[in-house]
């Protein structure tokens, strides 16, 4: 076990005199605590510590312990529907420590074992020998896999019964001839991607429920997303109604920096909310991992790591995973701040020169792959960034874009608007909608990628027309361009508009959606021929057609699609009768 002296101390960095050799990464316990730490630079006989606790009543001359092995966090079936802080600590459950110093694993607990292999089986690193259940009925049956770097012939396995998660349960033998023990949870290096067979391109849609991103900026299982706005805009809201409503196996919401009370209403409400997909409780397929803005710096800074190497861990088992990171903004602080420390040169707005590669380190672990077992998993990646002042050419955001496929900007002037989501459709964008238009065809909508480019060429001209409105006055346009006004303004309020608190409207389906924008290509259509038969516009603006699109979102559920055709033929009718009144042939 290698020992080092503490020669110098300064917040969370620290400097010790060593003869022993230790390796950049490896883990350490510090102090009489064993306060956990990790070397992250080696200078002749001095090696460089962040901490990951508190280091108040640290000094020169305290001894710095090698564990002997990098920083690592223990994952097994323990892990769903609990509550960590970013060191994959326990930060609830009836009998647990709030925080315990120097302890770095998730507390052991008893599962159901049931063994999927027989003696004298070949496994590989990957592959899964038996299946664990929490102690209650009726919960998520989870995968038990061998360690990646793990392989041999099974020796003997554990019948089916209660275990402790860090009880041997199966005994291989490897090429040597040496015997290895497996149990139900293993550890893995956080900052050592777990490794694939092969990743593959990018496939089926992960549906968030919410229309302006499933129709517009949609992101594909395996992508990866930032959420870039300002104070206020609505980040935080918008990646928790994506984590209650996406189609993902396993949800890891991953708090990194954020305010403490913030955090507290998620740790309230996620325990409390019913997963739609079974009725059960959603916290039984989510993983919460919490890092306040008050805790240590440098644990902030590594849990990123800690959550993706959770969601890799799901990953591996075959299973649609979704990470929601809130926000990349305070890691990147983080990293920030202890460059500082260490005297490092810095770059733009402070940051470290590495701030690009640490963000594109953390950003390619997303991916859709096939793992070492063969099965097909993903994991989706959706990182909120916080600019300051709402400045997207801020260092963060910028570099952050390079490594996402997905943009949906938040916009200040929607959000105070109160029109959420508050995303806007102008700086937004999304390259994997393309390759995703396959997969509606397939769902019934052959006509999806020519109807969502209609919405974002009319929500652009929305935009140019008024600059020109504010100039001149709405009534000055001519007819044509305030249909497009009144257009663009219904997609916004019909369609784009979504509310999180509507019984009806927080959840939208993919055939839901295809109808709401079936029914408005339709009404443009209509009105487009109305108005080129001489009808004014203001005639279209007040039937009452209009309004009920207007409102179909609120008022028209999952299970009520028979409204969705008599509002169409409300739709034909009125334009009918319009176009009667007005002498012209109709609009079919």
């Amino acid at each position: 076990m290698n020992e080092a002296v503490i020669r110098w101390i300064s917040g969370p960095v620290l400097r010790a005199t060593t003869r022993a050799p230790f390796c950049i990464h490896e883990s350490v316990h510090v102090g009489g605590r064993g306060l956990l730490g990790e070397v992250i630079r080696m200078r002749d006989d001095e090696i460089t510590v962040q901490l990951f606790e508190d280091g108040t009543g640290l000094k020169p001359g305290d001894a710095v312990v090698g564990r002997g092995t990098p920083l690592s966090v223990r994952l097994g079936p323990g892990l769903l529907g609990n509550i960590f802080d970013g060191l994959l600590r326990s930060l609830g459950g009836e009998g647990r420590d709030f925080l315990v110093p120097g302890r770095f694993q998730l507390p052991p607990g008893r599962f159901l074992f049931t063994p999927r292999v027989e003696p004298g089986r070949i496994l590989k690193g990957g592959d899964g020998f038996g299946v664990a259940r929490v102690l209650v009925e009726g919960s998520v049956e989870q995968l038990c896999l061998i360690p990646p770097d793990k392989a041999g012939e099974v020796i003997s396995v554990a019948s089916a019964g209660e275990y402790d998660d860090l009880a041997c349960v199966c005994q291989l033998r490897d090429g040597r001839g040496e015997a290895i023990e497996i149990a139900m949870s293993h550890a893995w290096p956080v900052r050592h991607p777990r490794p694939v067979a092969r990743r593959l391109p990018v496939g089926p849609p992960l549906l968030t429920g919410q229309r302006i991103l499933d129709t517009l900026f949609p992101v594909a299982r395996g992508g990866k997303a930032m959420v870039p706005g300002g104070f206020g805009t609505g980040k935080t809201v918008l990646l928790e109604t994506i984590a209650k409503w996406c189609d993902a196996d396993v949800i890891v919401y991953l708090g990194c920096g954020e305010r403490g009370n913030e955090m507290a209403g998620v740790l309230d409400e996620f325990p409390r909310l019913e997963d739609p997909r079974t009725g059960r409780p959603l916290m039984e397929r989510m993983v919460v991992i919490a890092n306040t803005s008050n805790m240590p710096v440098a644990a902030r800074e590594a849990s990123v790591y800690t959550g993706i190497t959770v969601a890799e861990y799901f990953r591996d088992q075959g299973l649609k995973v979704a990470l929601m990171a809130d926000s990349t903004s305070r890691w990147a602080e983080a990293l920030r701040e202890v460059s500082g420390r260490l005297g490092e040169l810095p770059g733009e707005a402070g940051y470290p020169a590495y701030l690009s590669t640490r963000l594109a380190e953390f950003y390619e672990r997303a991916a859709r792959v096939t793992t070492l077992s063969g099965k097909s998993g993903s994991l989706t990646v959706m990182g909120a960034v916080s600019p300051p002042s709402s400045d997207f050419s801020e260092p963060v955001t910028t570099q952050t874009k390079r490594y996402v496929r997905n943009f949906w900007a938040l916009d200040r002037k929607r959000a105070q608007a109160r029109f959420y989501p508050a995303i806007d459709p102008i700086a937004s964008y999304s390259e994997d909608a393309e390759a995703l238009a396959a997969w509606w065809s397939h769902e019934g909508a052959p006509a999806w990628a020519n109807h969502r480019r209609r919405f974002l060429t009319l929500l652009e001209e929305q935009t140019r027309l008024e600059r020109m409105a504010r100039i001149l006055g709405k009534d000055a346009l001519p007819p044509a361009q305030r249909l497009t006004l009144l257009c663009a303004e219904l997609v916004n309020e019909g369609f784009l508009r979504q509310s999180a608190f509507a019984p009806k409207d927080r959840y939208a389906s993919p055939r839901r959606q295809i109808r709401m924008m079936g029914l408005l290509i339709r009404f443009m259509e209509r009105a487009e021929a109305a108005v080129s038969a001489g009808v004014a516009v203001e005639r279209i603006a007040g039937l009452s057609v209009t309004r009920r699109l207007q409102r179909m979102g609120e008022e028209i559920g999952e299970e009520e699609f028979e409204r969705f055709d008599a509002l169409d033929g409300l739709l034909e009718a009125d334009f009918a009768t319009l176009n009667a009144a007005s002498g012209g042939e109709g609009g079919s």
